[in-house]
């Protein structure tokens, strides 16, 4: 399905049941959006490992501008603040209230921009190993350093070069540095997942490449505007967005639950997946009693 909005076609997704049959009546489940990580990703790898929560929530999936399925455009115009702003204008086309914004990586970024930028849009707010500033990239530098191997040093080099120009250097790139992404990382498995996706070089550039924006992005002065119910989830042992991050979100948003991962990297839903849905589930449920 596709959403024209602003100046661009958003591609969604939906599973899940809205209304739900529950003995003599209807229960609305309530919606969930997923913002999918990257820059230059999509939202292919959430499923199937989301769809258990499609059984309390109504789960709606989508491409940011320039992403996977979704349209072209000026690459300049593929930014943070325009992701957030294509968000609410999705949630409003969709004809939705307060939605549970499930935000990873980079999606977590926009999630937090959204839920401090229109705090009656978001009626829980869930982040997934992310951070809320350009630091963590000096420090995953210095992660891939102590730990990488070559190969992984030379590919967060071409990263942060605005090296990647094709979708073939992109898969590379993750091919590479899989075993960090990932504690459980298994090369057939990831290369499936990966063959679903639609990798999109122009985004990553946008943000990675010399002068990007990731460089420069610091949500921490919005974070205390975010009135939502918020529960943060981090990897132990997370290369990209080490947990010091999720940490400091914690200290940052009023009333905000941490939850560590202590057998993940970046990737807990390939790590630990069903501890990251029963975390999910249960705050769900928790907080709309």
């Amino acid at each position: 399905m596709r959403a024209r909005i602003r100046d661009t076609e958003i591609y969604f997704d939906v599973e899940g049941m809205g209304l739900v049959p529950d003995g003599g009546t209807m229960r609305e489940n309530p919606v969930a959006m997923v913002i999918h990580g990257g820059p230059g990703s999509d939202h292919s790898g959430f499923k199937p490992a989301y769809t258990p929560l499609s059984e309390r929530m109504q789960l709606v999936y989508f491409d940011h501008r320039g992403h996977g399925r979704s349209a072209r455009g000026d690459p300049a115009r593929y930014t943070l603040d325009e992701n957030v702003q294509d968000l609410e204008a999705l949630r409003e086309y969709l004809g939705l209230g307060p939605i549970i914004s499930i935000g990873t990586s980079y999606g977590g970024m926009v999630a937090m921009a959204h839920a401090a930028r229109y705090p009656a849009s978001v009626s829980l707010l869930i982040l997934v190993v992310t951070a809320a500033h350009s630091g963590f990239i000096a420090r995953a530098q210095a992660i891939v350093g102590a730990r990488g191997t070559p190969e992984q040093q030379r590919a967060v080099d071409m990263l942060l070069a605005g090296e990647l120009k094709t979708h073939e250097q992109v898969q590379n790139y993750y091919d590479v540095m899989g075993p960090l992404y990932s504690l459980k990382f298994d090369p057939a498995t990831a290369g499936t997942v990966r063959g679903r996706a639609t990798p999109s070089p122009d985004p990553l550039n946008r943000a990675f490449a010399p002068g990007g924006f990731m460089y420069t992005y610091d949500l921490r002065p919005e974070l205390p505007r975010i009135t939502a119910p918020t529960l943060i989830l981090a990897g132990r042992h997370d290369w990209i967005c080490a947990p010091e991050f999720s940490e400091e979100i914690h200290r940052l948003i009023p009333g905000s639950d941490l939850r560590m991962f202590e057998n993940s990297s970046h990737s807990i839903r390939v790590d630990e997946p069903e501890a990251l849905i029963d975390a999910i589930r249960g705050f769900v449920v928790y907080k709309r009693r």
